[in-house]
């Protein structure tokens, strides 16, 4: 009993050794990114420097993202108060943005599958669904 139990336990820790995928890394990291805009935007030291810089909602599945990123990453990089640029949150966000657009950009191109191409959406929050699924839809229900 005691060693099933052993081998069990041991399982379920190899299993959670593996390393992340293009994908999941792009997830965590845009999740990443997307709560620690949130902190500079209601932090009260940080709260002068986001005033420049946008909401701003990362759909991986969204072929703007990479548009709204380098967007994004021009912002940080050229911020008005050279205060602004080397407070540690700002740094941190730079480096988070950045690494998520050579993720989506370069080492992951190949792998990432945009499902939509609404910028709109990036900005509010709110996707429109993609069209092409809509018409697949009704294609399928005529025949």
């Amino acid at each position: 009993m005691r060693l099933g139990l052993v081998c069990f336990l041991s399982f379920v820790w190899l299993s959670e050794c593996a390393p992340p995928t293009c994908y999941s890394r792009a997830l965590g990291l845009g999740k990443e990114v997307m709560d620690l805009l949130d902190k500079i935007h209601n932090y009260h030291r940080t709260k002068t420097c986001a005033e420049v810089l946008p909401t701003i909602f990362i759909d991986v599945h969204n072929s703007c993202v990479t548009t709204k990123l380098r967007d994004l990453l021009y912002l940080l990089l050229n911020h008005p108060s050279q205060e602004c640029r080397q407070r540690p949150r700002m740094v941190l966000l730079k480096r988070k943005v950045q690494n998520l657009h050579t993720i989506i950009t370069r080492i992951c191109y190949r792998d990432m599958v945009f499902f939509t191409n609404d910028c709109e959406g990036i900005d509010t929050g709110h996707s429109s669904p993609y069209l092409g699924e809509d018409r697949l839809q009704l294609l399928q229900e005529e025949r």
